[in-house]
């Protein structure tokens, strides 16, 4: 009698388990069942909230229930990603954001109200150069120029950014790091904030993405000294690489991954990546990305889970030897 009440028991247990699994692959199957929602922690017009809405736009055809953007600026892009942490792992809830929130503000700072490192990796969208951008009148018009003149002011110079501890701040850090300068950080609630005042004059530089800074470059309201990726911009093919006008070495792009709150089942991150990576490759969204002069990326879960780990293993580095702390 033992061995068959356990028996039964065991029995029961698979076709359990059976019922259980076969419940929540019918329901990953159907999702999404309503609204989701794409939360991007910064202004609209930022090139994370244009990206954001052409890819909510792609899941919503795919899905055929619509999917939104809600933009949640503010404490350096900590209240959006805070949301998102705090969410239910369903999927209907996601994060589309630059670099920090997922790889560096952890690295920073220590009253945190979640982990950056514990979002659920879903998939990576876009990567684009940073580059230098700085008031028109500055009077400087190259890298070693602008070192030389940082050198002959120490403290006069002032860079913005779109929040402590975003790529736009650590690259100003590396800055200061490699050309042997000080200058003083002006953080923003945003980029287009940043650039307003970079073309008012009222602060004198901040590294931006391509997107938003070369039609602004194009039509003469800011200068241009220097692109931060390993090769010349095609966009710009006139402007020189920051590594090669005197800082070897110098890297700074920024890039866009999707994940899901902590705890989101592996089976429902790798449908969304699917389609997600489905719309990624479509030629007409393909073209809308370079035209944005974005660099599609795509890949798995995996993938964007590595990447993430060697960007924060770069910025760590620049953090250390910045010895920056923030609270």
């Amino acid at each position: 009698m033992p061995r068959l009440r356990d028996f039964g028991l065991a029995l029961f247990l698979a076709l359990f388990l059976t019922v259980l699994a076969t419940t929540a692959g019918r329901a990953q199957d159907a999702y999404p069942t309503h609204v989701v929602k794409i939360v991007v922690p910064s202004l609209p017009g930022s090139t994370t909230d244009i990206l954001a809405r052409l890819v909510s736009n792609q899941l919503s055809e795919v899905w055929g229930k619509p999917v939104i953007v809600e933009n949640m600026a503010g404490a350096a892009m900590a209240i959006g990603a805070e949301y998102v942490a705090r969410a239910a792992p369903d999927g209907y809830t996601l994060l589309i954001c630059p670099p920090s929130p997922v790889s560096i503000q952890h690295l920073l700072y220590h009253d945190l109200k979640y982990d950056p490192l514990k979002f659920t990796p879903i998939a990576m969208l876009a990567k684009i150069p940073n580059v230098l951008v700085v008031r028109p009148d500055l009077p400087a018009n190259t890298i070693q120029e602008l070192i030389a003149y940082g050198k002959a002011n120490p403290g006069k110079l002032t860079y913005a950014s779109q929040g402590a501890g975003s790529t736009a701040h650590l690259s100003g850090s590396e800055l200061e790091l490699l050309g042997g300068i000080k200058m003083v950080h002006v953080p923003y609630n945003g980029a287009q904030p940043a650039l307003t005042d970079v073309m008012s004059g009222n602060v004198d530089m901040f590294f931006d993405t391509l997107t938003t800074s070369v039609p602004l470059y194009r039509a003469g309201k800011l200068k241009l000294l220097g692109v931060a990726s390993e090769e010349r911009s095609k966009d710009v093919p006139e402007i020189p690489t920051i590594a090669e006008s005197g800082l070897p070495g110098f890297r700074s792009i920024t890039w866009f991954p999707i994940v899901g709150p902590p705890g989101l089942p592996q089976a429902l991150a790798d449908k969304i990546n699917a389609d997600v990576v489905a719309v990624l490759h479509r030629p007409q969204i393909d073209d809308k990305l370079r035209a944005l002069r974005l660099e599609p990326m795509g890949g798995t879960p995996a993938d964007a889970a590595k990447f993430f780990a060697s960007e924060t293993k770069l910025w760590g580095r620049v953090i250390k030897e910045a010895n920056i702390t923030l609270q």
